[in-house]
Formats: structure tokens, sequence, C-alpha cells
């Protein structure tokens, strides 16, 4: 999964929201220098990630893709869920998604100076340009797949994501449907035994 449904299954818990966002960022021993709270939610990103690998339905997403986008088919189809999320939010949250961003965002820039150096350099950005709203809306994100192609170090094709999005939307839209209210049971039953 990508920023926005990570965000989502922290909850309102501010230590699993700072971990969820930087688990990706945190390498080997860095994670002993952050508060137990904080590593449960790197625990648990890094629990949602691999729950999500190994899902049967996600593999369906990533299998259609795979011949076009090699390895970065999970990259791919980690943004086409979010675009879900993101345009479907009232059918998984009471609270609109510009309010749970909000305090999403204000927690994470509580603790700026925790964040480690990369997500202090993507957080501004991501703030200023609405872009977990902004994956709701194909257009926009369209530029944030052009943006991840320029950055990839090999030749990733992922200017053309959305294009293959739009082709097989309903089948996309269904898998989502389909793995994530899976993943939300996952995670809860994650928090209760942590």
């Amino acid at each position: 999964m990508n920023f926005l449904a990570h965000l989502y299954l922290s909850g309102d818990d501010e230590d699993l929201i700072l971990g969820n966002f930087i688990a990706d960022m945190v390498k080997g021993k860095q994670i002993d220098k952050f508060s137990p709270g904080i590593v449960k939610g790197i625990q648990m990103h890094r629990k949602i990630d691999e729950y999500t690998d190994e899902h049967p339905v996600v593999a369906q997403s990533k299998n259609r893709l795979r011949s076009t986008y090699r390895h970065y088919s999970p990259v791919v189809v980690d943004m086409y869920y979010d675009h879900f999320l993101a345009k479907n939010w009232n059918d998984y949250s009471l609270l609109p998604i510009d309010r749970f961003l909000n305090n999403a965002y204000n927690v994470l820039l509580a603790k700026y100076m925790m964040l480690p150096s990369r997500a202090q350099r993507i957080l501004p950005f991501m703030i200023s340009s609405n872009w977990l709203v902004n994956y709701g809306d194909l257009k926009r994100l369209q530029k944030n797949f052009e943006g991840l192609a320029r950055r990839t170090p090999f030749e990733s094709g992922m200017e053309n994501a959305v294009n293959d999005l739009v082709k097989d939307y309903n089948d996309y839209l269904k898998e989502f449907r389909d793995f994530f209210p899976q993943l939300i049971d996952f995670v809860e039953k994650i928090k209760i035994k942590q």
C-alpha cells in the first residue's frame, strides 16, 4: 500500500501515524532511535506490506501489469489502490479526507525533527501539493506517475500507468474493493496483538 492507505490504517494513534509514515525510510539499526510506540508503527507498516504483497487479490492486479512494468508493478498497484481509497474515501471513513489528512499532517509536522531526512523532504511537498487527496483525480495521478518515472533509475514506463488503469478500471476497482476490507481486518488484529 502507499502513503494514504498507511495513514488511514494507523487510525488516530500518533505513534502509529509517525511510524507507518517513515517505515520505508528507516533502515537497519536506525529503528533503535525511535520510541516503542513509533517502532510499533514501523513494524505495522512492514506487516501491512507483507500481507499486501502475498495477497492473491493483489497478485491479480500485479500480474495484469507485470509484463509492462516488471518489478515496478507493485508500485503501480499501490498507487492504483491509493487512487481508489481517495476517490471512495467516504465508503471507508466518516471523517472527510481533508480533515483526516490535516490531522495526520499536524502529527507529522509536530514531530518533524524526528523524521528521517527523506521524509523531511517529502512531507512539505506532499502537503503543499495536496498530493494524497489528488490521488483520487486521474489527471493529477498521471502527474504523480510522471514524477515517479523521472525518478526511477531504470526505464519504468510508469508515465503510462494511468492509461492502463483506465483500460481495466473496473477490474482494479473490484480487486481493491475485495482486498481493502480484508486488509482493514488484518490491521485490526495486529493492533489487538500489540
